[in-house]
């Protein structure tokens, strides 16, 4: 990532629209989608001052002003070299493009990883003062839940994207993936800000009950005896007893209580059906069942996203609100991030990320021997009519050589950042 220390600083007071601007502050500390942007508004100018900051480093080669040389003068151009007049190389173009579009998607991506991380260290917080300040715990939670919130609601076209190994336990990482996937599903269905904040808030906390449960039983197990079991079972009770210690609102507690019920009465602990389960608790309990497949506590049990996707759709029809899980394989796409696939060129790749309003053409990092893996770049198949997926299949079943090279995750995290588009067709050849 491109080192921003050496950019020039600026008191806040001297910003002006046009400015592109580096925000050193962690990305739950702001409401900016993304720390380093173009100031494109008085009203951002207006926050920026709100903020607390004295000063801020800015790109002037970014910008689209110049500052009073007095205060902060720009670099002065270099010298027109006179090969600059001769015909550009094409190769040399390509290699800058190339350079800069691999530049653009790291850039992209350890964002993403630095703001999951921030995430994951919000969610251990407020882990930590469950049992003993379960107030705090609560604020913790609605602060971690509003900061993603405010990233996902201020973009109007949103990427679910694959992140690198999960990072810390498997809990962490699977309420942080059931929290931002149905997030990103109560979008699609077009919830509004309080019950979006309902139901990330239970989301993240709907096995909060695991907790108090002896560690070896907290992750259901095929060999269980009928008292395991029932003891397993326990943590939803249980935690619906914490989330009212903590003073949740009834839209939480809901899906605390009904995360594991069925739309057709056979789930636990009340045997309800679809009718009696709220819509927030429909979403997670689909949403926690796709997590539970793809991240088993055995990683060798894991399903691939697209076999998950397959099997919730085969048999779990009647166990899921019918409505709820067709928009959730619409959202997901045919393969979600996560999938490994082979291309209709016979070539394998992995899916990186997925946009919600285009399921059938996601992005994928292509097994190509000809480019270096740490220069592998994110092709959108949506920029490529004549390229699309033909199958999707097991990691195992790669060749050894693809599957060094797109080191498929054991465990998959989830998270999500602004659509953009990436790599144009001519790149990808």
């Amino acid at each position: 990532m491109q080192d921003r220390t050496t950019d020039p600083l600026i008191d806040v007071n001297q910003l002006a629209v046009g400015m592109f601007i580096h925000l050193d502050l962690g990305w739950m500390s702001h409401p900016f989608p993304l720390s380093s942007f173009k100031i494109t508004s008085s009203d951002q100018l207006l926050v920026l001052r709100r903020l607390g900051l004295t000063q801020v480093r800015w790109s002037p080669s970014k910008s689209d002003l110049s500052l009073n040389p007095a205060a902060s003068p720009l670099p002065a151009p270099e010298p027109a070299a006179a090969s600059q007049s001769a015909t550009p190389d094409p190769e040399a173009l390509a290699r800058e493009a190339h350079r800069r579009a691999l530049q653009a998607q790291r850039d992209a991506l350890r964002l993403c990883e630095a703001q999951y991380g921030e995430a994951v260290e919000g969610y251990r917080g407020m882990v930590h003062l469950v049992q003993g300040s379960p107030h705090e715990a609560r604020d913790q939670a609605e602060s971690l839940t509003a900061a993603l919130l405010d990233k996902m609601l201020v973009e109007d076209d949103l990427n679910m994207r694959l992140l690198n190994e999960a990072a810390g336990d498997r809990s962490t990482a699977h309420a942080l993936n059931v929290c931002i996937i149905s997030l990103l599903l109560g979008r699609a269905f077009g919830l509004g800000r309080e019950e979006m904040m309902e139901l990330g808030m239970g989301a993240l906390l709907h096995d909060v009950g695991k907790l108090e449960v002896a560690p070896r039983l907290r992750h259901r197990d095929e060999s269980f005896t009928s008292a395991e079991t029932q003891a397993y079972q326990q943590h939803v009770v249980k935690g619906v007893a914490m989330g009212q210690a903590m003073g949740l609102q009834p839209g939480p507690l809901l899906i605390i209580a009904q995360h594991h019920e069925h739309a057709d009465g056979s789930g636990f602990p009340q045997r309800i059906n679809m009718d009696r389960m709220s819509t927030a608790a429909r979403i997670v309990a689909l949403v926690n069942r796709f997590d539970g497949l793809c991240n088993p506590v055995v990683t060798s049990k894991a399903l691939t996203p697209h076999e998950a996707l397959s099997l919730i759709f085969a048999q779990g029809r009647t166990r899921f609100d019918a409505t709820m899980l067709n928009a959730f394989i619409r959202m997901m796409g045919v393969y979600p991030p996560g999938s490994t696939v082979q291309l209709t060129d016979d070539r394998y790749a992995l899916v990186m990320s997925v946009n919600p309003g285009r399921p059938l053409k996601p992005r994928v990092m292509v097994h190509d021997l000809k480019v270096p893996r740490e220069e592998a770049l994110v092709l959108n198949l949506e920029d490529m009519p004549d390229l699309g997926i033909r199958r999707s299949l097991k990691p195992q079943f790669l060749p050894r050589s693809a599957l060094d090279y797109l080191a498929p995750r054991s465990r998959i995290a989830y998270f999500f950042d602004a659509a953009t588009s990436t790599i144009p067709g001519e790149l990808a050849a």
